[in-house]
């Protein structure tokens, strides 16, 4: 039994028509639009027809106008969602306003809930049971009244006012009641083609609000890690913000941040050398500064291990040489 079905499972890919053919054929309705099940009511009784009984009909509320009635539907859901422990999240605040795309999706759903639970229970009589609800009776009647003024149009007698000795106003008069009827439906023909064009419409644009909030979000969440003050200075975060802030889509803007992630490394590439040259200076110097002193203990051991006679002979050579040190 699927509860929770992913966003890009093949429930959600069944179109409006299929849709509203599903719920009309199953709860014998007559529904012309998928923003006609905002109530809850159809959700209600589409989970009776699942699980025959368990949902309370007289709770439901087919006539339901205000978001608070509406509200009331869904809480009968939500308590029937509870009772079998499913887990669908019930998004009311978005289906109330009518909306197209979110009615469309929680249907879908339904669909795929309800063909998983074997297709709900064959012996299901969806007028018996919507009689005990709310409004329910009334939308029977409506139903079965919104076939009448068709069949009582026909079947009217025809206007008395034509006079019987007037051929010719009499063919009029013929002419017009074959031409009105024939206007009327084709007005009704183009007015059903129009409702289905701002229907799909009305979905395209929910679609693409829903794909702009989207993503819309994810660049929030982008500016507000990139201002933590902690990579607020870091060369690549500029660089973002840099293009997050730009006002206009020159490409001038992503040369202008690739620039400023290689500056850093041009800098870091010039100031190493000189740091490196000073380091192998220092080395040098301590080098032969220990050499000094490595000297200077040898000659000192080797003076103080000379006999008399070979000092004497030291500083004769010395005083040869012609050192100021040597007096006489």
């Amino acid at each position: 039994m699927a509860t929770n079905i992913g966003m890009m499972d093949a429930a959600y890919f069944v179109g409006r028509s299929e849709i509203l053919s599903w719920i009309n054929s199953t709860l014998h309705l007559s529904l012309s639009k998928v923003e006609e099940t905002a109530s809850g009511a159809v959700s209600c009784q589409l989970m009776d027809a699942v699980h025959p009984g368990l949902v309370p009909m007289h709770k439901v509320n087919f006539d339901a106008k205000s978001e608070y009635e509406m509200i009331q539907n869904y809480k009968v859901l939500q308590d029937v969602f509870n009772k079998l422990k499913i887990t669908k999240h019930i998004e009311v605040n978005k289906l109330i306003k009518g909306r197209p795309l979110d009615n469309l999706e929680f249907m879908q759903w339904m669909k795929r809930y309800f063909d998983s639970v074997n297709g709900g229970s064959h012996n299901y009589n969806p007028l018996e049971r919507r009689e005990a609800s709310k409004g329910g009776k009334e939308g029977i009647k409506k139903g079965a009244q919104s076939h009448a003024p068709t069949k009582s149009a026909a079947a009217a007698p025809k206007p008395h006012a034509v006079r019987k000795n007037d051929a010719a106003v009499n063919a009029a008069t013929q002419a017009a009641k074959c031409v009105r009827p024939s206007s009327s439906g084709g007005s009704s023909a183009g007015g059903a083609t129009y409702d289905e064009q701002i229907t799909e419409l009305k979905l395209s644009v929910d679609s693409l609000e829903k794909e702009r909030d989207f993503y819309f979000g994810k660049l929030r969440d982008i500016e507000i890690l990139c201002q933590s003050p902690e990579i607020e200075d870091v060369p690549i975060v500029q660089a973002i913000k840099r293009i997050l802030y730009a006002t206009d889509d020159d490409t001038s803007v992503v040369a202008d941040a690739q620039a400023l992630i290689a500056q850093p490394k041009v800098q870091q590439s010039g100031l190493l050398s000189p740091i490196y040259e000073e380091t192998e200076d220092k080395q040098k110097l301590e080098t032969q500064k220990r050499k000094n002193i490595i000297n200077v203990d040898v000659d000192a051991a080797a003076s103080s291990t000379l006999s008399p006679r070979q000092r004497v002979s030291d500083a004769s050579d010395v005083h040869c040489s012609g050192s100021p040190l040597m007096t006489y």
